[in-house]
């Protein structure tokens, strides 16, 4: 089964939308091209299998909670400071993926880690 990405709205879809253009012009910074690149890959990783075992998919319970569908997380990147995360849901149809994050890992390990995490709205 292959799944449909989309990104929530405003802040997902202009992020993805903006790195896309200036990708295509060649105008993106060292730091915008190797978040490109990241997401790129994690795109269709998740487009293959969300559980493929480099993404490192899990549910985020205190962001399952706070927004009433199960939040999941996966790497962008892994044992670098401050490494991204992605946070997506299944929605808002059957084989859909909307990327509604992304962020450096919280500080899981300290309270209230995920409580600064904001989230893109689902795409209508």
């Amino acid at each position: 089964m292959t799944f449909r990405i989309k990104f929530g709205v405003p802040e997902m879809a202009e992020l993805w939308d903006d790195l896309r253009k200036k990708a295509e012009h060649r105008t993106l910074s060292s730091e915008e091209t190797a978040l490109y690149k990241r997401l790129a890959k994690a795109i269709l990783l998740l487009e293959a299998n969300p559980r493929y075992p480099g993404l490192q998919s899990h549910e985020i319970e205190p962001l399952s909670r706070r927004y009433g569908i199960k939040v999941w997380q996966s790497y962008l990147q892994n044992n670098t400071p401050a490494a991204g995360r992605i946070f997506w849901v299944y929605a808002p149809e059957k084989n859909d993926i909307t990327i509604i994050g992304l962020e450096p890992h919280p500080e899981s390990t300290k309270a209230r880690g995920y409580e600064s995490v904001k989230l893109s709205e689902l795409p209508v």
